[in-house]
Parts: C-alpha cells; sequence; structure tokens
C-alpha cells in the first residue's frame, strides 16, 4: 500500500503568505532595489556585534531566565524610568521576548479568550488579526481617518462593548508614519477610563519620531500605564531586525498572565545577544541619536520624491514613507495599489509595499510604502529609477 500523506482541513484558511515576502521575492528575482520589507540594509555597530562575540567566548551560552537575564531587564527599567519617567519593577513587570511580534501574539493568547472582542485601527500591521483568530478572539476593525490616519475616536468609543477585552495601538504607526500626540493619548486614557479594556501599545520604532514631534508612551499617563502591555525592539532600535529581541513592559498583575504563556511559547530568548544587549545599552547615544540618523534619510528621500509625481504624506516617525499615487500616468489605467507595486517592481525597478495589504478588506485609497530604512547609495540608485515617474 502506497503510504499517503493525511488531509488536513486548514485551522486558517485565510492565511497566505505575507506581502512582504511575495515583494521581496519579486524585488529579488527583477534585481528590483527592495524598499519594500522594512530592515535596514546597513551594519548595526560593530561594538554591539563585538559585544554580543564576548558573551559567546565567556561561555555564556546556556538557557538564561525564563523572564530575561536580570542585568538587561535592569537596563531597560533604568531607560524607560529616564526616557518616560514610570519605573517598572525590572523582576515582575519586564520580560524579555523573542521579538516584538512573538511579545504581542504572546499578550493575546494569555488575555483574550474565546469570543472577547480585540479592536484594531486599521491599517495595521499584518499580525494583530492573526494573533487574535488563533486566540479565538473576534477582530472589531475601527478604521484611522483616511488620508491623515489619524485616530477617530468617536468610532473608537462606539466600537468598545461589554465584550471588548483589548484595544491595540501602534505608535509611530506601521504602516503611515503617522504619531499620537499627547493630546490623541489623553482622549483614549479618558475613553478607557470607565472600563476594563486592556491597551497592547506596540512602540517599536519609539526612537524613530522626527522634530518638532516626540513620542508619547503608554507608560506616560497613569490610566494607559495601569492597564497597558507595553513592546519595545531591539531589532528595530539597534539595526539588528534578525536577532528577534523585544521587551514587554506591564503591570506585575499583567506580566504574571504574559509569563505564563511566554514560558511555553518560547520559553526564554538567545542568552549572548541579551549579554551583548545590556552593555551596550550602558550607553543611551545609539538610541539617543536615532531620530536625527532616520531623520536625515527621510529627508533625503523625500527631497527625491518630490521631484517626482508621487504625494508625498506627512512622514512624523518610523522608517516608512507614504505616497499618494494618484497623479501618476502609468501604461496601464485604474491599477489598484497592489498591481502598481508589482508594475513599479517589474519595470521601474523598486519595490513598494501597497497600504491595502494592512487593510482587512483591501481598501484601496491610492497609498502605498517605501521603506527608506537603507543606506544612501541604495536610497539614491532607488529614486534615480523613481526619477523617470
Amino acid at each position: 500500500m502506497t503510504p499517503h500523506t493525511p488531509t488536513l482541513v486548514s485551522k486558517h484558511p485565510q492565511m497566505g503568505t505575507t506581502i512582504f515576502t511575495v515583494m521581496s521575492g519579486l524585488a529579488a528575482e527583477t534585481g528590483a532595489v527592495n524598499l519594500g520589507q522594512g530592515f535596514p540594509d546597513f551594519a548595526c555597530d560593530p561594538q554591539l556585534t563585538e559585544a554580543v562575540n564576548g558573551a559567546m567566548q565567556e561561555g555564556l551560552n546556556q538557557y538564561p531566565p525564563m523572564t530575561g537575564i536580570a542585568p538587561l531587564r535592569e537596563a531597560v527599567s533604568v531607560k524607560i524610568q529616564n526616557l518616560y519617567a514610570r519605573h517598572y519593577d525590572p523582576v515582575s513587570e519586564i520580560t524579555v521576548t523573542a521579538g516584538a511580534t512573538q511579545a504581542i501574539l504572546t499578550i493575546i493568547l494569555a488575555v483574550v479568550h474565546p469570543g472577547d472582542e480585540v479592536i484594531v485601527l486599521e491599517p495595521c500591521y499584518d499580525s494583530y488579526v492573526p494573533n487574535i483568530d488563533m486566540a479565538g478572539g473576534v477582530v472589531v476593525r475601527v478604521p484611522l481617518t483616511p488620508g491623515t490616519f489619524r485616530p477617530d475616536f468617536d468610532k473608537i468609543q462606539a466600537a468598545i462593548s461589554a465584550k471588548t477585552r483589548a484595544i491595540i495601538i501602534n505608535s509611530p504607526h506601521n504602516p503611515s508614519g503617522m504619531i499620537w500626540s499627547q493630546q490623541d493619548m489623553l482622549r483614549l486614557q479618558d475613553i478607557l477610563a470607565p472600563t476594563n479594556v486592556l491597551l497592547i501599545s506596540d512602540e517599536v520604532y519609539e526612537h524613530m519620531v522626527y522634530a518638532p514631534n516626540r513620542h508619547w508612551s503608554a507608560a506616560q499617563f497613569d490610566g494607559l500605564a495601569a492597564r497597558a502591555f507595553i513592546v519595545s525592539s531591539f531589532g528595530k532600535t539597534y539595526h539588528v531586525t534578525g536577532w528577534k529581541i523585544g521587551t514587554v513592559a506591564a503591570p506585575a498583575s499583567l506580566s504574571t498572565e504574559f509569563r505564563k504563556v511566554h514560558q511555553f511559547n518560547v520559553f526564554t530568548v538567545n542568552t549572548p545577544m541579551q549579554y551583548g544587549l545590556t552593555r551596550f545599552m550602558a550607553d543611551p547615544k545609539p538610541y539617543l541619536d536615532l531620530p536625527a540618523f532616520y531623520q536625515h534619510k527621510r529627508d533625503l528621500f523625500r527631497a527625491g520624491l518630490a521631484k517626482t509625481k508621487f504625494k508625498l504624506l506627512p512622514g512624523e516617525g518610523t522608517y516608512f514613507q507614504c505616497v499618494d499615487i494618484s497623479e501618476l500616468a502609468v501604461p496601464e489605467k485604474n491599477l489598484s495599489e497592489a498591481e502598481f507595486c508589482k508594475w513599479l517592481t517589474t519595470d521601474i525597478g523598486v519595490a513598494a509595499i501597497p497600504l491595502s495589504a494592512f487593510y482587512a478588506d483591501s481598501f484601496d485609497q491610492r497609498v502605498i510604502r517605501f521603506c527608506f530604512a537603507k543606506q544612501d547609495e541604495t536610497l539614491n540608485k532607488a529614486l534615480g529609477r523613481l526619477a523617470q515617474l
């Protein structure tokens, strides 16, 4: 009898390959400059890799504590205190994670019961909705204001029900680059005050906010911090996205529930990298200088795009720049955002991401997203190709 693979009924029939994988594959196939997926094409500070290598050579290669090594959690606690004036106990309130994506999934698995509602603000990072689905939760989509991507608090308030377990916010915002203002955070605090709704605050781009703006963390607001899981990323901050290391800061009672899932989700995180990061964090200059570093790249890229028929949207934060493509003349009229991005990759030689990929219903508003976390040489190469537009 011929062996056969059992037929599998998919638990997640609607899940496919992410747009990032598709566009990066197309960019590699065609030789396009890849400004689609959000990762740097330049190296991190050599002192950081030297610190990790040193930890390896010292024999720090076995399991660390489940919550992360104590010195790194203490360094994170000090950093949050210095930046946002709130103390998180490094023992009971800070956990080291295998990146921000794992952190968000673990939060949702820890707190969302089947049937619980979770509010997501669209467009949103593509892991949020599948995470909620995997937990048996119900996704409640609230659109950010098209064009500006500002939060619509009337719609947020109207979406809250007796079944709402949590709301996910993301500032600086991927994909739009919008940041929440102090007034936005205060308004959210007022809306959530009479509820038991938890806050999942995705702040992985916290150090990429451009003058005269500033990042407002949920940690800075008593009413938000008391109900918030705050997610951060070493990968984004130190140009090491492939290391997949982040943190979650949350009140002790919330961290306890988070850690119950974390211990069986990943158990713990790469030991020598934790020690290397601890040593590197002794100097705050790298993350304090990061806004100016990326603002230079943003300004270089925006100046080049301004010479094309792309309409620039505001770029307040992150390392993404969104543009409106409505004024561009292309060989085929009425291309969707996704079709335009494929044409841009194959015919012009620059890969981008359609904003429609960040909406459940593929809402098309004629906007695409570029990543400018690239060497100046890479950006100039892309701009040279885009100049014909």
